[in-house]
């Protein structure tokens, strides 16, 4: 395998898996904005090429998840397509699965999404925007300059015990019932993206409720007659783990939920479709 750096348009790595690679990856990680080139190297171990970014928090991005565009996304596939693949997924956790969700809808190149922990609906900012301020709440993504319809948060609901680790699950539930009218007008419209769609999410997670969204993203891409696989561990946590992968690192701000077993043995469950999506033979694009 051949590594190189990148610094422009973005931080990133791309992992060339040597001559006869047909599948590129891109791999997102969630909200430590970090460039997951130990995901990316194990998944370029299969025989595909990987491309890692970071898509905020580097030079000339928003600081923090706060209307980013889309578009950086499109630019990781473009950068893909020149690499010569054939067939383009995106894989992402959290956020990024958020971020692949969204791009999938707007790019018909995009042929496969893994979404690991994800999201049911668009959220606002997780820290502060290109003007360096959190408040008001603002979308985290743009699409052609204009924010994604977006649900808050209910701050009443933001108060935190100090002391230690906390779950912010619910907040997030609380944040829904809240702006329980803002909700459909922010839902990712899933069923719109020509991809075939993974969903991998634990019923354990202590981050937000990715099962519960999980769920009602696979009913509307059955409503809509599309594929849609949905792989979930009723004990696993946030931070699902690959075969191949360590632990992840202990937090000293949130608690992920689950533990080091249960969320390998869901990363365990869902590999072999996600081997599965990447090596699918590459179709002719739409």
């Amino acid at each position: 395998m051949e590594e190189r750096e990148l610094t422009e348009p973005w931080e990133g790595v791309l992992i060339d898996a040597g001559p006869g690679t047909r599948t590129g990856v891109l791999v997102l990680a969630g909200s430590s904005g970090r460039v997951d080139r130990e995901r990316a190297r194990l998944l370029a171990g299969q025989g595909v090429t990987a491309l890692a970014i970071r898509w905020f928090g580097g030079p000339g991005q928003p600081p923090g998840i706060c209307e980013v565009p889309l578009e950086t996304f499109v630019s990781a596939v473009d950068l893909l397509e020149a690499a010569g693949v054939r067939r383009i997924c995106l894989l992402g956790a959290s956020k990024g699965a958020e971020a692949a969700l969204l791009t999938a809808v707007r790019d018909p190149r995009v042929d496969a999404v893994v979404a690991m922990s994800p999201t049911s609906v668009v959220w606002g900012n997780v820290g502060p925007g290109r003007d360096g301020r959190e408040r008001p709440y603002r979308s985290s993504w743009t699409w052609k300059g204009q924010p994604l319809p977006f649900v808050p948060y209910d701050d009443w609901a933001a108060a935190e015990p100090t002391g230690g680790p906390v779950a912010i699950r619910g907040w997030y539930e609380r944040s829904e019932r809240t702006f329980a009218g803002l909700m459909a007008d922010a839902a990712i419209p899933v069923e719109a993206a020509r991809a075939e769609l993974l969903l991998v999410a634990g019923g354990g997670d202590a981050m937000w409720p990715s099962l519960p969204f999980a769920e009602r993203l696979a009913a509307r891409r059955r409503a809509a007659g599309r594929q849609v696989r949905l792989i979930s561990g009723g004990e696993a946590g946030h931070r699902l783990r690959l075969p191949g992968e360590g632990p992840a690192p202990a937090s000293p701000r949130f608690r992920h939920g689950g533990d080091e077993a249960a969320d390998a043995r869901l990363g365990q469950a869902a590999w072999p479709h996600i081997l599965g999506l990447l090596h699918r033979d590459a179709a002719p694009k739409r």
